[in-house]
Parts: C-alpha cells; sequence; structure tokens
C-alpha cells in the first residue's frame, strides 16, 4: 500500500483517484470543488483542506489540472508551492496535459531539490477513467518510469514510456491532434453520405468494417442514435469537451511550429474546433464537431 496526494478530482481526476482507492492505497485528495472531495471521501479516500495538506507525508503525488499555468502555479509559484514542502524522493505524477516546454522546466527545477517528477498525460476518455483503462504516455527516466508503473497500471490499461520528460507531453498532442482529425473526417463522412440518403447506422457500419474504419467509428460515433453510450446520443453531454480540445490542438500547433513540422490538416482540425467552439459549443463533447456540417 502506498501513500498518495492527488490534487485534481475533475471529469478525469475524480475516477482515477477511485481505482486507487479500490487498490487498497492510502489516498488523501484536494480540489477546489468540496462536491469533488465528498465523492472521494464517500469511496474511501481522506480529504485535505489545502493542497500541501494532500500531500503531507506521500510517497507519490498525482496532479490532475488544466493547463500548464496552474501546474507552474501547483508547484512552484503559487503562494505554497508543492516543491517547498515534499520530502525528498517524493515521486511526483503529473497527468496534466501542458506544453512539453512547461514538463521540462518543472522537471528541472524539481531534480535540482531532489524530488522526481514525471508527465504522465493520458487518453481514453472518462469511460477509461472510470474503468481503469486510460493510456499513460509517461516522460521520465527509467527508473522513474519502474517506479511509478505500479501506481499506473491500476489506473491504466497501456503505459508507454515514451522517453525522457517532456515525451509524454509530445506523445500526448500528436495523439489528440490525430484524434481530431480522425473525428472531423468521420463526421464529414458520415454527414455526406446521410445527405445522400444512407442510413447513419448502416453506412457507419460499412465504414467501421472496411478500409475507413476508426476508432471513432468503433468506440464513439459522432451521429445521433448509432451507439446508445456514446454522447452523440446523449446531447454530447459528458466525455471531452470541445473547449478541451481547442486546448490540445493550440498545444500540437505550438510544438509543430517549435519544429517547422508541417500539418496542413492539423491545422484545418484546429481552426475547425475554434469555429465550432466560438459558436457556443464549447462544452459540448468533441464529437458534436459534426453539427458544422450537418444542413
Amino acid at each position: 500500500m502506498a501513500k498518495i496526494g492527488f490534487i485534481g478530482l475533475g471529469n478525469m481526476g475524480g475516477p482515477m483517484a477511485i481505482n486507487l482507492v479500490k487498490a487498497g492505497h492510502a489516498v488523501t485528495v484536494f480540489d477546489l470543488s468540496d462536491t469533488a472531495i465528498a465523492t472521494l471521501v464517500s469511496a474511501g479516500a481522506s480529504a485535505a483542506s489545502t493542497a500541501v495538506e494532500a500531500v503531507k507525508g506521500a510517497e507519490y503525488v498525482i496532479s490532475m489540472l488544466p493547463a500548464g499555468k496552474h501546474v507552474e502555479s501547483l508547484y512552484l509559484t503559487g503562494d505554497q508551492p508543492l516543491f517547498d514542502h515534499l520530502a525528498e524522493g517524493t515521486l511526483v505524477i503529473d497527468s496534466s496535459t501542458i506544453d512539453a516546454q512547461t514538463a521540462k522546466r518543472v522537471g528541472g527545477i524539481a531534480a535540482g531539490r531532489g524530488i522526481s517528477f514525471m508527465d504522465a498525460p493520458v487518453s481514453g476518455g472518462v469511460g477509461g477513467a472510470v474503468a481503469g483503462t486510460l493510456s499513460f504516455m509517461v516522460g521520465a527516466s527509467d527508473q522513474q518510469f519502474s517506479q511509478a508503473k505500479p501506481i499506473l497500471e491500476v489506473m491504466g490499461k497501456n503505459i508507454f514510456h515514451a522517453g525522457v520528460q517532456g515525451s509524454g507531453q509530445i506523445a500526448k498532442a500528436c495523439n489528440n491532434m490525430l484524434l481530431a482529425i480522425l473525428m472531423t473526417g468521420t463526421s464529414e463522412a458520415l454527414n455526406m453520405g446521410v445527405d445522400n440518403g444512407l442510413d447513419p447506422k448502416v453506412l457507419s457500419e460499412i465504414m467501421r468494417l472496411s478500409s475507413g474504419g476508426n476508432w471513432a467509428l468503433e468506440v464513439y460515433n459522432p451521429y445521433p442514435g448509432v451507439m446508445p453510450n456514446a454522447p452523440a446520443s446523449n446531447g454530447y453531454q459528458g466525455g471531452f469537451q470541445v473547449d478541451l480540445m481547442s486546448k490540445d490542438l493550440g498545444l500540437a500547433m505550438a510544438l509543430s511550429e517549435q519544429s517547422n513540422s508541417a500539418t496542413p490538416m492539423g491545422t484545418t482540425a484546429r481552426d475547425l474546433y475554434k469555429t465550432h467552439g466560438e459558436k457556443g459549443n464549447g462544452s459540448l463533447d468533441f464529437s458534436s464537431i459534426i453539427q458544422g456540417y450537418q444542413k
């Protein structure tokens, strides 16, 4: 049993922390939402009134925050930066999706203080977080990865060591850019078929089992009514918000500029999601992008 401090109990962080509790770990949690904390306490976690309290005596610290500025504030620049309160040898696992440069910078400062810091963003959505089947993309040393793996395996099914600090964020940016391209392309093809008289369920099955098959058609169909458990069949509620996809595509575009990489399809997907969000759809699931194609 490990002593774990968990900070950030949103749609993803909450279920991840619950799985750690179920596995028998001693988990102390903190979030700005009292409701989120109460949910974890009912699952068996201990509540903390501050982030500092949550990590007191922790062997592992896991954070799941919205953006790089929140990660920097939590560990380095806030009123009570956690790096001032962590013992040497503590392993920090940041599962936030942030820019690689921030992950590298925070990791470097941590190392100078004798603290291990690794970036470990995730893929798999809320369903994967609940089921404990997430994919972790880890930027860490070999030793850090080995130490963290038993903890990550409680929350995820596929644990990848992408490379040194920052590598996990690079892998996540590539993955989510591809996901956005697949979802926009799938939506475009489905809409065209329906406009020409095809049943969306029939067309989805044809494409799923043909050369156009992809993850969206397998488990996350964007057309309402095709998959009862997909957000599309629930008014595009839940899941992965358009605003978060736009944020991730912004990270991908910044990464492409740093490396001078050609990303014409990623750029188009970013523009489509940006426009979709600006029309008041930012809180909807990202599969709602199909609405931008519909007449």
